[in-house]
Order: structure tokens, then sequence, then C-alpha cells
């Protein structure tokens, strides 16, 4: 019997692992390596192409991804079974000073606020200083979508409670009261929100005082204040009634492109997610740098191993110890806390072809494309400058996202492999699948099929242009798929740090 030929996909020439494309048998022939598959081999697990030995490192994009437990054929089957983690790294050369793009002029229709920002939606915003109020922000939201009171002002596009678990039982002070502090008054202040109403129930550590401070245009009042919940609720509608006809006044208009801010985010990923997705909305990124927009990298526990290649990236030396002292803080932060910064990957992650937490990050980094990187951030600080930020946070996507929106990002791009169902208010999310397989599966959640381009019918820079595009259009009041599914009311989760007393 002839052997069945199957392809594989080489990332790297200096690689001495390949990847399946789809599921490879044992005995299959692998025509492009000139070996046989000595194991099944899952769609987009690696494949070794050459005799690895124990203690030897393994490549993947040219890149360390990790060290062999044992001795691995050529043809076997790459994976947990038989490599770790790894503290050696490749090498990165600088390339900030290298990178140029130029992109012709782009604009989206937008909200161009008093200020001067520039927002993609028209929302009102509901924020609370404590979970205590949580309840009444979100009986005021829907006694006001009962009555009908939108349906007045069709230029508004909802109603946004923000509701959280914390705001008291904390200390008043320090880097957990800080971070909720900073998390509430950025969210409030993003571009997306035309007007903001602030509920508090009246005896919480985090004050509404606190925070009108820092928002003087704010509306806001205590439950306790009012006189209960009822009358804080009625109290509520009667600021949506003063609020709402000056915010329906708004309209869109013509907002060049440089001024979009965008999340950029990865959850459920797969091998594939660092060949295509990734990549894609990478050079995605690329173009909005160009264009002199911003993009927001995050999630630190997922550029932990890869981080060399931001280094090699940053503007000046001290950029790029502002991301040291993030780095240097995640492993003081998980090894008080009994972790280690390489127990990710998860389950889903490995089922998708991840072995390592370098091979997991080495294809995070890449949704950052290649522009040099300007400044780094504290979660949920404001931007300081424009083109690829770098903000720290966690790597839960949720919270991740939640603090990229209090930084300004009005836009969020979401990629997947494992399947993704996220949405947030009041930034919408687009959600990009780095295979068919789970596009086709998810198509009334996920945006963008990526997996075009690991068959061969699209490159990433084709792809690129396509995530572009749909995001100006939603910029512009297109619905993704999130949104149209109603997604983003109780996806706001601040990063709590410290304890509960």
């Amino acid at each position: 019997m002839i052997p069945r030929q199957a392809d594989t996909v080489r990332l790297n020439p200096d690689d001495n692992v390949v990847v399946a494309p789809s599921r490879i048998a044992k005995g299959d022939q692998l025509a492009r390596e000139g070996i046989t598959a000595l194991d099944p081999i899952p769609m987009g697990h690696k494949i070794a192409t050459r005799a690895i030995h124990k203690g030897e490192l393994v490549l993947k994009y040219g890149q360390v991804i990790g060290v062999a437990t044992a001795d691995i054929a050529p043809g076997a089957h790459v994976h947990t079974h038989n490599i770790a983690m790894s503290e050696e790294r490749a090498g990165a050369g600088h390339q900030a000073n290298a990178w140029a793009r130029t992109e012709p002029p782009r604009s989206f229709q937008g909200y161009r606020r008093k200020d001067g920002r520039a927002g993609v939606r028209n929302y009102v915003g509901i924020l609370t200083s404590v979970n205590c109020s949580a309840t009444v922000a979100r009986h005021i939201a829907e006694a006001a979508e009962r009555s009908g009171l939108l349906a007045d002002y069709p230029n508004v596009d909802g109603i946004v409670p923000i509701t959280h678990t914390s705001g008291c039982g904390m200390a008043s002070s320090g880097e957990g009261f800080d971070i909720l502090r900073r998390t509430l008054w950025g969210t409030a202040a993003n571009a997306n929100f035309g007007a903001v109403m602030l509920v508090g129930l009246g005896c919480e550590v985090l004050q509404n005082d606190q925070l009108k401070a820092m928002l003087p245009d704010v509306h806001a009042f205590t439950i306790q204040e009012v006189g209960g919940t009822r009358r804080a609720i009625e109290e509520g509608l009667a600021r949506l009634r003063e609020i709402l006809p000056d915010l329906d006044r708004q309209r869109r208009g013509d907002i060049p492109a440089g001024e979009l801010v965008l999340g950029l985010q990865c959850g459920g990923s797969d091998a594939w997610s660092g060949v295509t997705s990734n990549p894609a909305l990478g050079n995605a990124s690329d173009r909005i740098v160009a264009l002199g927009g911003t993009v927001i990298l995050s999630e630190t526990p997922e550029i932990y191993g890869a981080e060399h290649l931001l280094h090699a990236r940053a503007v000046s030396p001290e950029v790029s110890q502002r991301l040291d002292a993030r780095m240097q803080w995640w492993e003081h932060y998980t090894r008080i806390n009994g972790a280690e910064m390489n127990n990710n990957p998860s389950p889903g992650n490995k089922a998708g072809g991840l072995t390592t937490i370098l091979e997991k990050s080495l294809g995070a980094v890449a949704k950052s494309g290649t522009s040099p990187l300007t400044d780094v951030i504290e979660y949920a600080e404001a931007l300081r400058t424009r083109g690829l930020v770098f903000m720290d946070s966690p790597g839960f996507d949720p919270c991740s996202a939640t603090g990229q929106v209090a930084s300004g990002a009005t836009m969020i791009a979401f990629t997947t492999g494992r399947g993704s169902a996220y949405g947030c208010k009041p930034s919408p999310s687009i959600k990009l699948a780095s295979n068919s397989a789970i596009y086709e599966k998810m198509k009334d959640d996920i945006d963008i099929d990526c997996g075009t381009i690991a068959g061969g019918d699209a490159t990433v820079e084709q792809k690129g242009g396509e995530i572009l595009d749909y995001l100006l259009a939603v910029a512009s009041g297109k619905q993704s798929k999130s949104e149209a599914l109603g997604y983003g009311g109780v996806e706001f989760v601040p990063w709590q740090i410290g304890a509960v007393m």
C-alpha cells in the first residue's frame, strides 16, 4: 500500500518541528519533510522534523518553546509528554528604529466628544461605587427599558449598568483600592459613554465623592441619601430624563481612523492562534498604528517567555525598564500566592496543540504586530502615548479587557481557537477565529474566519486588511456578533488585589 501523503506547515527555517494543518495518521508520509509520521498527530499539533535529543531546545517560530524531556525521533508527536518549560530564550535584535509602514488615510463615523476624544458608541453608563448598589443600577436600566424611555432617543445606543463585586471590605488606600478607583474612573471617562450616572450605597469605603472629584460632570447620588431602593430607582429615572435629550442631539461624524484605540485580546487559544488569527490581528494593529492610532496589548502572564521580543521594540530604555518591572511584580505576586508563571497553558490550550507558556506567549505577542513599543502602563492607567502600548493585566480575558476599556480602548479585537462568546460594553468586541472549523461551529459568535490563512486561501496581509475594514465598519455603527447577541452587560470585571476584610 502506498502511504498517504500529508501536508505540514513549517513556520521558520530554523524550526525543528512542523505543524499539522489537519489530522495526520500514523504511517502517513510527510512529503515536504521526507519523513513518516510515527504517531497519530491531531490538527494543530507539532511533529519533530529531525532527531531531538533529551535536553535539546525545541524551536517554533524560530524561537525556543521548550526543552525535550526525552529523545524524540523524526516524525514523532511533540507535546506535553516529551517537552517542558525552558529558561532559554532565542535572541531578538532591536527593531524599533527600523519599523516603517504607511497606510492611505481612512476614517470612520464616530462621536466627537466635548473634550475632543472620539467614541464609536453613544451610551449612558450607570456606574456603581460598591456592589451594594449593583441591583439598583440594574433596576434603573431595566425600568428605563420597560417604560420605553429610549424610544424617543434613537441616537442613544443604550443604558449600561456597570456593576462589580467590590468597593467595600477593603483598605481605603493601597494597590487594591487604587486599581478599583482607577478602573471606575477610567471606565466612566471612556469616550463611548456620552454621559454617566454614579450610584452608591453611602457608607462604603470607595465613596462617590472620591470619584466625583475626578469626574466633575457625572450625575451622582447614594441610596441612603435619597431614602432607599425605590426612591433611588425613581431618582435614577429622573436623572436619565435630564441626560437623554442632550445625548440624543449628538450625531456621528467623519473621524480619522488614527483616533481609534483598540484593545487586543486572545482567549481559548490553540496552536493556530499564533499562525493565523494573531498575526492577522498584528497586521491590522500595524495598520492602525501607521494611521496614527493606538493598540493596547495586555495579559502579562501570557507574554511571559516572549517579553524579549517586546524589549527589542521598546522606543527607549525607560519603556523597557517599565516592562521589566511589571514582569518582576508578577513573579513576586505568583510566588507569594503559591503559583508559577509557567502554570499556563490551560487544558483547552493543550488540547488545541499548545505545549508550554513559551509557545503560547510567542503566539500571543503576534497580536501586537511589529510596530515600536511606545509605553508600558499599569492596569487601567490612562494612556500617555499613541502607537503600541502594553497595559499590565491578568490573563483572565474579561478582567484584562475591563482594564483596557478603563485605559481608553473604544474597541476590542479578540482572537480565539477553541471558541469564545465574549462581548463588551461600552466598547464593542469583534472576534477572530484561528481555524475555520471553530468559525463554522460558532458563526453566531465569531465575526471573521482567519483559518483561511492555514488553508492557503488568504494571506496574513489580506486578512489584516479585512480586519481593519471590519473594525472601521463596527466603529461606524455596524453591530458586532457579540453586540447582536446582547453581550457586554455583565463582563465588567475589575482586577481585585488585596485582602477582603
